[in-house]
């Protein structure tokens, strides 16, 4: 097990202040505003926090490398049980091998605000890519096989897909490179995200 030290606890919740400063801003912009006020809070748990600080790098979330060492992360049991963003929450049936049941729409919403505000807080935004590398980091989550509900997974494909296309037009003034295309942000303010879960709510058996 990690040492527990100083630079360790206060860099594990400056990355968790961060995190959540950005999760609010994109659930603010996303219209779910109060989600946004109270996303993450258990992770200021004693259980939660003192697990994660200790393997706190600041170059990612510390639960992969509790998994690694630990085999199992209590932080992340935890964490998962409690936040209703995370898609392991609808997790049902498990005596049948589980089954993964169609998110909310509120918390499909968060969920994507929630990758976005990770990328921010591990990777810093110096080049502009921070939903480039959000939606990297989901690619390769599939690649690797989550169970999670198919319709779910179409609309964060959907998803990450169309606002990396809006984050790329963006220039480093704050212009754009086709004026016909809007911003990540004006996209996110429009209700997007909640109109991709209503057009994807019901699996298409054509």
């Amino acid at each position: 097990m990690q040492r527990l030290t100083c630079k360790k606890i206060f860099g594990h919740l400056r990355t968790v202040i961060t995190h959540r400063k950005w999760v609010r801003y994109y659930c603010i912009l996303a219209g779910i505003p109060w989600r946004g006020i109270k996303h993450d809070l258990s992770k200021y748990s004693p259980v939660e926090f003192f697990e994660s600080a200790r393997y706190w790098t600041g170059k990612g979330t510390p639960i992969n490398k509790i998994k690694e060492e630990q085999g199992v992360s209590y932080a992340w049991m935890h964490h998962k049980g409690r936040n209703s963003h995370h898609y392991e929450y609808w997790m049902d049936n498990f005596d049948d091998g589980g089954v993964p049941r169609l998110m909310p729409k509120n918390d499909f919403v968060e969920m994507v605000c929630d990758m976005l505000g990770a990328s921010y807080a591990y990777t810093g935004n110096k080049d502009g890519k921070v939903i480039r590398r959000a939606r990297q980091y989901w690619i390769d989550h599939v690649n690797r096989g989550c169970a999670i509900n198919l319709q779910n997974k179409i609309m964060l494909d959907i998803a990450f897909h169309d606002l990396a296309i809006a984050e790329a037009n963006m220039l480093k003034d704050g212009s754009k490179r086709n004026p016909h295309i809007s911003s990540p942000e004006e996209l996110l303010a429009t209700g997007y995200l909640q109109q991709i879960w209503e057009a994807n709510k019901e699996e298409n058996n054509d």
